[in-house]
């Protein structure tokens, strides 16, 4: 079983799901990205955790790792290791320097706990292939972003106007001017995973 080493990329309010948080993941040597839907307190645990921020108290996963620590026992990785029906697996994968062992744990707990260990993030292809997302043609999903805000926007628009299409070079592309100003709104939008489309786009082409 091939493992694919993932990072996160960011951590937003989920559009689709009030209370609940967006977490990217994104292929470290690759161009998918993995959304996955989790609750409050998990990513308030990540956020914490990726700024070096210290609480008056610990948390459930500071707690897990203090008593791992006292019971000698390490975290080597998390793998998120399938898919079923929507809903993500996982496991932690632990020693205590003999054996080698492994905990099922939902992925928001098992990453919150990588995080606190500082160990890699990994998956599998067949949730990568299911549930990843491709960057490798934003103009697609341009595209289809436009006709989606088209229709939505349909009756605020007074009779007889339609929206500018963005600006475009002589090969199709969005321009790198309008890919900017895209990023920017997504970022005051606090839409991160749309974010990270456009900054890949614009470090492709400036690349």
């Amino acid at each position: 079983m091939k493992k694919i080493q993932l990072e996160i990329l960011g951590l937003s309010s989920s559009q689709s799901q009030s209370g609940s948080f967006a977490l990217i993941l994104g292929e470290k040597t690759g161009n998918r990205r993995l959304p996955i839907i989790i609750g409050m307190f998990e990513a308030q645990s990540i956020a914490i955790q990726i700024e070096k921020i210290s609480p008056n108290r610990p948390l459930t996963h500071d707690l897990f790792k203090s008593f791992a620590e006292h019971v000698h026992v390490a975290v080597l990785e998390v793998l998120i290791s399938d898919l079923k029906e929507g809903v993500f697996y996982s496991k932690i994968v632990c020693t205590d320097g003999a054996t080698t062992f492994e905990l099922d744990a939902r992925p928001s707990d098992a990453i919150a706990i990588g995080l606190r260990f500082g160990v890699p993030i990994f998956t599998v292809e067949s949730v990568l292939s299911e549930a990843g997302i491709i960057l490798s043609d934003l103009d697609e999903n341009a595209d289809e972003d436009t006709d989606e805000d088209d229709e939505d926007e349909d009756d605020d628009l007074t009779a007889g106007t339609k929206p500018e299409p963005a600006p475009r070079d002589p090969s199709g592309q969005v321009s790198l001017d309008e890919l900017t100003k895209m990023l920017a709104q997504a970022l005051e939008k606090e839409d991160y995973e749309k974010a990270a489309k456009i900054r890949d786009e614009l470090n492709k082409r400036n690349g």
